[in-house]
């Protein structure tokens, strides 16, 4: 299967892949984004290019799908957006995304979430997709912009979907 690379006005979504392990570890080594993120900071780039390196696998055994998010006008590296437990005959999927605060604000994740969301449900053509989000998150609610609706609420954490049928 080949790599869906995939585009926007402004944005490249890309295989990540070595050349991206520095942008990619400056990202994952800051406890600000990891805080919401379920793991501890990375510690060294080695850690980033097995993460990196893990993607590759989880496309090839066709559970996931993981771009890179690059800035047409710069080239810069902004993070990451991917698809997590691919379940094509279940017609579903999860969404999860990490974007260095140096974009925050700026409408960049909203504008890759909503190409990935038009992948995932013209072209995959699944049904469903989640995406888990912390309410005291604020900037990870770009997925509320994308008329993605709240299912679960609780004080830890909020679970979305779209388009379910």
């Amino acid at each position: 299967m080949t790599f869906p690379e995939l585009e926007t006005n402004r944005l490249r979504l890309v295989k990540v892949d070595e050349e991206h392990v520095t942008p990619y570890f400056a990202i994952m080594k800051r406890p600000d984004v990891m805080k919401y993120y379920g793991m501890d900071p990375l510690e060294s780039s080695e850690q980033a290019a097995a993460i990196i390196a893990s993607f590759e696998k989880t496309f090839e055994n066709g559970r996931g799908i993981r771009w890179g998010i690059i800035d047409k006008e710069d080239g810069a590296f902004a993070g990451t957006i991917g698809l997590n437990a691919l379940n094509k005959s279940g017609k579903r999927t999860e969404i999860g995304y990490e974007l260095h605060p140096d974009f925050h604000t700026r409408g960049i994740m909203s504008e890759a979430l909503e190409r990935v969301l038009t992948y995932i449900f013209e072209e995959l053509e699944l049904y469903r997709t989640g995406a888990v989000t912390f309410p005291e998150n604020k900037a990870a609610r770009a997925v509320g912009r994308t008329g993605v609706r709240d299912t679960v609420s609780s004080l830890s954490q909020t679970c979305c979907v779209q388009n379910e049928l």
